[in-house]
């Protein structure tokens, strides 16, 4: 599947390549970023493993995997559409890890904008769907500020790396909901914010 750049005003979302896996691996050194993921990272190898597998899912068209970089070239995390099903026209975005150098910037808003945009403007889905570990409430209250409807828990839904037996809460937006959706991310983009670009 082509995998588009999509630019907004703080940031690009840039095609995965394996010439990323380095620079993502910085991340895995913050195992925060993993504690809701049904995954562990802890060497070049195992990056290059999950970088080839999201490659892979996007050659079979079941994924279209970004890396987040700002303006001035500097790459501050991952995104993907996933669990792309063009039968039934919907994908779920996900797989989103974030420096935490822009924690509490417009960069995840904007993300999710572009995504968004992307999801329901040019590939046409009827329904943009969000999981997200129980446990997690911060990435509930952030899936919901977006305009999301939540739908319910899934219960032990997935075995983490770690034993744990997960339920995941899932949340959606359908394509008569992103006019409203898109407006609202829109005004919060609007407001003035002085973005110090930052390296990692």
């Amino acid at each position: 599947m082509d995998v588009p750049l999509l630019e907004g005003r703080y940031e690009r979302l840039v095609p995965l390549s394996t010439k990323h896996t380095n620079v993502l691996f910085k991340f895995a050194r913050d195992t925060r970023l993993f504690r809701y993921l049904p995954l562990r990272i802890s060497d070049v190898a195992e990056m290059r493993s999950f970088v080839t597998q999201a490659l892979t899912e996007c050659d079979a068209g079941r994924a279209i995997p970004f890396v987040i970089q700002l303006l001035d070239g500097t790459i501050v995390g991952t995104t993907r559409f996933a669990a792309i099903e063009r039968k039934h026209s919907r994908g779920e975005i996900g797989w989103t890890w974030l420096s935490g150098t822009v924690r509490r910037t417009p960069v995840n808003t904007e993300c999710k904008r572009l995504l968004l945009n992307h999801g329901f403007e040019t590939l046409r889905f009827n329904r943009v769907e969000f999981k997200t570990d129980l446990r997690n409430t911060a990435s509930q209250v952030a899936i919901a500020r977006l305009g999301a409807k939540q739908e319910g828990v899934s219960r032990h839904r997935m075995v983490m790396p770690d034993g744990y037996i997960r339920d995941t809460i899932g949340f959606s937006i359908l394509r008569e909901e992103w006019p409203a959706i898109r407006q609202r991310l829109d005004g919060f983009l609007a407001r003035p914010y002085s973005f110090s670009f930052v390296t990692v």
